[in-house]
C-alpha cells in the first residue's frame, strides 16, 4: 500500500474533488469550500483521476528551492565561520562578508548555515517577557506616578533642562511639573511640596528605581541586617513620616502612563514655549500652571470613584521636607554642619547629646532633641540648593580603621638626641626628673619617720 504525506491545507482534499468528479457537488462548490480558483480545481480533478489521492500533494514537495544558496558560497561562508570569523556573532560576520568578501546574504542564512555546523550563538536571545496590563485606581489621590524628563525644553533659546513631574494615575491629570538642572534632591522636595500644598497627600507613589527616592547600594549595616530591611534615603524618610507607600518600577513599560505624557510634553510643551518666545528657566516655570490647566480641561478623563482620597498634609510640612543628621553637640552648646551651625537654646547645657539637624527646602538649619526644635539658624542670603551633605548609607557604614603609617626611619646622618631618653611608651624611664623627684620625696620621708613606704601606695600606707 502507497503511504504518502498531505499538509494540513491539503488534508481536504481528496473527500472534495471525490465528490466532484462523482458528481454529487459541482466544481464550483468544491472551489468555494477549498479556496481556490475553478481553474485549479479543474487542474485537481485531473489529476485525482490520474494519479489517485498522491496527485493532490503540491509540486513542489520534496524538491530543492529555487532559491537556495549556491554550494559554493554555502561552503565558503561555512569555512569562513570556523577560520577566519571564529567568535563573531551573525550580525557581525553578515556585514563582514558583504564588506569584504562581498557576499550579500541575509543574517539568517548566516544563523541556518552557523546551526548545521553545531556551532553555539555568542548571545542566547531572550524570549519576550509576558506583560499584564494594570488596571488604573479607581479615585484621585490613590497613585500618583513621578519622574523627570532631561531634554532641550528651551530648545536652542537655552540651556537643557531636567523636568520633573507628578501625574494622577486614575484621571491621567498633570499635578506638578517642575524644570531643574539635573534629577536632584532639591527637584524632588520642591515637586512634593507643590503635590502635597496644591492636592493632598497621595497613598502611594510610583516611581523609577533612582538612588534618590530608593536604595539600590548592595551594601547592608548590621542593624539593617538585623532588621530585615535597608534603612531608607532622604527622600524616602520623607515619604515615612508622611505615611506614603513607594512603589518602584522594574522597567518603564510598567510607568508607561508618565512615559507616554513625556511624549507628549517634548511635543506640545515645546512648542507653546516657542509660540510665546520663553528663553529663561524662572518664565518657563511661570509659564507651567497655565499649561497645567489646558492640559487638564483637554485630556483629563474622569475617575470610577468620585470620591477623592487626598490627605491634609501635616502643619509641619516644612520641617519634614529636609535632610536630616545625627550630630553631637559640642561644650559651646552648638553643631555643625558642613561650615553652618546652630546655636542650642535655653538654660540647660545640651553638651554630649545626640541630636538630630535638619537643612530645610527654604535653607533653614534646625536642631531637634526629643522631638523639639531646639535651635534654628536663618537661611543663606545667596541661593540656596538643598542637597545631602553626606548620603545616610555612608554615615551608617562602620568607619574603616585607617591602616597607621609607618613611622619614618630617621636618616644615617640625622644629629644625636641632645638629651636621653625618658620613656618607653606610656610609661616614664628612671631617669625621667619626675620619677628620681618621687624617689627623693620617698626617701626622705622615710627617713624622717622610720617607716618603709612605697611608690604605688597612697600617702600614710606602709609596710
Amino acid at each position: 500500500m502507497e503511504t504518502f504525506t498531505l499538509s494540513r491545507k491539503e488534508l481536504q482534499r481528496p473527500g472534495l474533488i471525490k465528490a466532484a468528479c462523482s458528481g454529487r457537488i459541482t466544481t464550483r462548490q468544491a472551489a468555494q469550500a477549498l479556496h481556490l480558483s475553478l481553474r485549479h480545481v479543474r487542474r485537481l480533478k485531473r489529476r485525482f483521476e490520474a494519479e489517485g489521492a498522491s496527485g493532490l500533494t503540491h509540486r513542489s514537495r520534496g524538491r530543492p528551492s529555487s532559491r537556495r544558496l549556491p554550494p559554493a558560497t554555502r561552503d565558503a561562508v561555512q569555512r569562513w565561520m570556523t577560520t577566519r570569523y571564529v567568535g563573531f556573532n551573525d550580525t557581525h560576520l553578515t556585514e563582514k562578508l558583504r564588506e569584504h568578501h562581498g557576499v550579500t546574504i541575509a543574517r539568517e542564512s548566516v544563523r541556518r548555515l552557523r546551526e548545521q555546523l553545531g556551532i553555539a550563538p555568542q548571545h542566547g536571545r531572550r524570549p519576550p517577557r509576558a506583560r499584564r496590563r494594570r488596571i488604573p485606581e479607581a479615585a484621585r489621590g490613590a497613585l500618583v506616578q513621578i519622574d523627570g524628563s532631561p531634554f532641550a525644553w528651551l530648545e536652542t533659546r537655552g540651556p537643557t533642562l531636567m523636568l520633573l513631574g507628578a501625574i494622577d494615575d486614575a484621571t491621567g491629570e498633570i499635578l506638578a511639573l517642575q524644570f531643574r538642572p539635573a534629577e536632584d534632591v532639591h527637584g524632588y522636595a520642591t515637586l512634593f511640596q507643590q503635590l502635597f500644598v496644591t492636592h493632598g497627600l497621595p497613598l502611594a507613589l510610583y516611581g523609577d528605581r533612582l538612588n534618590l527616592l530608593v536604595r539600590n547600594d548592595a551594601h547592608w549595616s548590621l542593624p539593617e541586617q538585623l532588621a530585615g530591611r535597608q534603612a531608607p534615603t532622604h527622600l524616602g524618610r520623607v515619604l515615612q513620616d508622611l505615611g506614603i507607600a513607594y512603589i518602584a518600577a522594574r522597567s518603564p513599560q510598567a510607568k508607561g502612563r508618565i512615559e507616554r505624557l513625556w511624549a507628549t510634553l517634548q511635543d506640545r510643551l515645546v512648542s507653546e514655549l516657542r509660540l510665546r518666545g520663553i528663553a529663561s528657566v524662572e518664565a518657563a516655570q511661570a509659564y507651567l500652571p497655565e499649561f497645567i490647566a489646558d492640559f487638564n480641561r483637554r485630556f483629563g478623563r474622569p475617575p470610577a470613584t468620585p470620591a477623592p482620597v487626598w490627605r491634609r498634609p501635616p502643619a509641619d510640612l516644612a520641617l519634614v521636607l529636609s535632610c536630616r543628621y545625627r550630630r553631637v553637640v559640642a561644650r559651646d552648646n552648638t553643631v555643625q554642619l558642613g561650615p553652618r551651625w546652630v546655636q542650642l537654646r535655653g538654660p540647660r547645657s545640651y553638651a554630649g547629646l545626640r541630636v538630630e539637624v535638619r537643612e530645610l527646602l527654604d535653607g533653614r538649619l534646625l536642631a531637634l532633641h526629643q522631638g523639639r526644635v531646639r535651635g534654628a539658624t536663618p537661611a543663606p542670603v545667596t541661593g540656596f540648593t538643598l542637597k545631602p551633605r553626606r548620603s545616610p548609607s555612608s554615615e551608617r557604614r562602620a568607619r574603616r580603621p585607617r591602616p597607621t603609617p609607618p613611622s619614618p626611619t630617621p636618616p644615617p646622618s640625622s644629629p644625636a638626641r641632645p638629651t636621653a631618653k625618658t620613656h618607653t611608651g606610656r610609661h616614664a624611664l628612671s631617669t625621667h626628673p619626675w620619677v628620681i623627684a618621687k624617689d627623693r620625696d620617698i626617701r626622705r620621708r622615710e627617713q624622717r619617720t622610720g617607716r618603709t613606704f612605697s611608690r604605688s601606695s597612697d600617702p600614710g600606707h606602709f609596710h
